[in-house]
């Protein structure tokens, strides 16, 4: 099994190229000079998921207004993003990453355990990532309900 070791607080984050659920294309590069939120999430539909996603969604106004954009990324393909989104009309993107490539590369994937069963697995983990592409601050183990508020908090 793979050992997680998070991107901290201070870090720059790694470059990336993918899509959103829509096919439109999200890199590093494309990021700069904006602000955003960057959170990896375990998976479309299940409960913790959808309440993190619906807070954000429903703070998106509140983010807007701190100039910071929200951008989840999971595991899932684009058609079960699409459908994740239209059935909670989230407002924001939600980016692919199938090949778990960018979870690793932030260092979010590795081990888990659920009900006595170990398997791998993206650790939920939210990075808010300033203009300059560092790592404003990391959110490590967070609370699928309380992430958004706490996030909003710290802008």
């Amino acid at each position: 099994m793979i050992q997680v070791s998070p991107l901290c607080t201070g870090d720059k984050a790694p470059a990336f190229l993918t899509t959103d659920e829509q096919g439109r294309e999200f890199s590093y590069k494309s990021l700069m000079g904006q602000r955003y939120l960057l959170y990896f999430y375990p998976r479309d539909n299940t409960p913790g998921c959808t309440a993190q996603a619906c807070g954000f969604r429903d703070l998106w106004n509140e983010f807007k207004k701190k100039k910071t954009t929200i951008l989840g990324i999971s595991g899932d393909s684009a058609l079960s993003h699409q459908k994740f989104v239209r059935k909670f009309e989230l407002p924001f993107p939600l980016l692919v990453d199938e090949d778990n490539k960018i979870a690793r590369a932030f260092g979010v994937w590795g081990e888990k355990k659920f009900m006595g069963k170990t398997y791998e697995g993206i650790h939920r983990t939210s990075f808010l990532i300033n203009e300059s592409g560092q790592i404003e601050k990391a959110y490590h183990k967070v609370k699928a309900k309380d992430n958004p508020a706490e996030t909003l908090n710290d802008l």
